[in-house]
């Protein structure tokens, strides 16, 4: 149950990602926030990965593996641009939950592009989600 410790540490973090990022964005450039927040945390996973002595493993990686990585890094760049766009133009309690419609989206994803059979518990855990996404915006 490893996973379930780094997941929660996550969720917490997220949190706080709204929460000082709403504080944070007050009145600048939602685009250089980003840009500043993106070379603190390039800094930080750096020296993460200097300290464990992985850096030789990028001489292993295939084709296969850059092509996904950098995807998945243009994916997270444009989801921080418009996160952060969209705490500034909103409510911090009603744009983080919008954010969550992330784990249905990954569970339909993960059907159509990894050929992942959705559970019973990614059905109605994914619905749930969607549902309370809703409540959360829509009802005041």
């Amino acid at each position: 149950m490893t996973w379930v410790v780094y997941a929660v540490l996550s969720a917490f973090f997220a949190a706080l990602v709204a929460i000082f990022g709403k504080i944070g964005i007050a009145g600048i450039s939602s685009n250089l926030a980003v840009a500043v927040r993106t070379v603190i945390i390039l800094v930080f996973a750096w020296g993460i990965v200097l300290a464990e002595g992985v850096v030789g493993q990028l001489r292993t990686w295939s084709r296969h593996t850059w092509v996904f990585i950098i995807l998945s890094a243009l994916a997270t760049g444009l989801s921080w641009l418009f996160y952060y766009r969209a705490l500034q133009l909103g409510e911090a309690s009603r744009v983080a939950p919008v954010d969550k419609l992330s784990l249905a989206l990954t569970i339909i994803l993960a059907l159509i592009f990894l050929g992942e059979r959705p559970t019973l518990g990614n059905i109605l855990g994914g619905s749930l989600v969607v549902a309370g996404v809703l409540v959360t915006v829509f009802i005041k």
